[in-house]
């Protein structure tokens, strides 16, 4: 993973801890499927989309490295809506 990449997931287990502390959930549940999510979702596109682009790209550094950039982004996506369903689900078991 790519400093992105790594950056981003710390910031996504300190945001899902912080979130369900204010929500009065159990914090270290939270974080950890916020983190698994953004991990398996890096990985994914990683393998996939990244994968199959990478030939496109090869000879271009500028377009390596943003293409590189897209698990990472894309993780930050998934973790937008998984932390949306668990705030949805927190409500409705209030």
């Amino acid at each position: 993973m790519l400093h992105l990449a790594r950056f981003a997931a710390i910031a996504v287990l300190v945001w899902f801890y912080m979130t369900a502390k204010e929500k009065g959930e159990s914090p270290i549940n939270w974080a950890i499927t916020g983190l698994i999510g953004y991990w398996i979702t890096w990985w994914a596109v990683k393998l996939t989309v990244v994968s199959a682009l990478s030939g496109m790209v090869a000879k271009n550094p500028t377009g390596t490295f943003l293409l590189i950039q897209i698990p990472a982004l894309c993780a930050i996506g998934a973790a937008f809506l998984i932390r949306k369903k668990l705030l949805a689900d927190a409500a409705e078991k209030n």
